[in-house]
């Protein structure tokens, strides 16, 4: 952790969001890099599913450099109350669930009241992805999420946009 980032104010999620409302198909528009999301090409999304239990299937797909979909299934469970912002994401198999390490954070700290995009990340900073409802995103309100990211410390040059 550089010097910067030690003096950040603690990261905030949105005060609440409505689960159900946030099911559905979510389009990357732009991300930090990651390891996991190497392969991707292009046509990066995920796609929440409630299920009867109150987890939630996770679902990412995208197209690799040779125009294949892979894909990755996972959970995503609330921690809180029903409208907390915060969940923990796992993509380890089921049977290594009990291990801590497999549950990665997965913060809402913005969010569009239309439930049209979204900002995940999570408290370190470390991982960031804006999502969209549609494969693109007005420019504008694309400037404007940079801009609102920049003031929270995360540095823009970090910032991949995808290809949709």
């Amino acid at each position: 952790m550089g010097a910067a980032q030690a003096e950040l104010a603690p990261l905030q999620t949105v005060p609440s969001v409505d689960l159900p409302r946030y099911m559905g198909t979510w389009h990357e528009i732009a991300k930090y890099p990651n390891w996991f999301q190497k392969k991707c090409a292009s046509n990066t999304q995920a796609t929440y599913t409630l299920q009867a239990n109150g987890q939630v299937q996770v679902l990412n797909r995208c197209k690799t450099d040779k125009g294949e979909w892979s894909e990755a299934l996972g959970a995503a469970r609330q921690i809180g109350g029903p409208t907390s912002p915060q969940l923990k994401v796992r993509f380890a198999p089921e049977w290594l669930s009990f291990i801590p390490l497999v549950w990665g954070d997965y913060w809402i700290i913005d969010l569009d009241p239309d439930y049209q995009w979204v900002v995940v990340s999570e408290p370190q900073r470390e991982y960031l992805w804006i999502l969209s409802r549609t494969p693109q995103m007005p420019a504008a309100t694309y400037q404007a999420l940079l801009g609102k990211l920049e003031k929270l410390g995360f540095d823009l040059k970090r910032i991949e946009a995808s290809k949709p």
